[in-house]
């Protein structure tokens, strides 16, 4: 994942650079799960929020597709 230049999203790619979709604020401070191109199905059945944390999003993301989710490189914190 990369944060947005705006720093109020997150993109995801997989290990192959391809888009996986987006974290972003949903509403009142909570994030949502926006997924993209092969990510639509991956994530297919899994809640997409609102989540309370972006460490919450991403644990959904991981314990659903049994993967795990980092930052990109140069990349020092979410």
């Amino acid at each position: 994942m990369t944060p947005t230049d705006d720093g109020r999203a997150w993109d995801l790619t997989d290990l192959l650079g391809r888009s996986m979709g987006r974290i972003a604020e949903a509403s009142d401070q909570q994030l949502a799960i926006y997924p993209a191109g092969q990510a639509l199905t991956t994530m297919a059945g899994m809640s997409h929020g609102p989540y309370i944390s972006l460490d919450a999003a991403l644990a959904a993301i991981e314990k659903h597709t049994r993967g795990v989710c980092r930052l990109g490189p140069g990349e020092d914190q979410p």
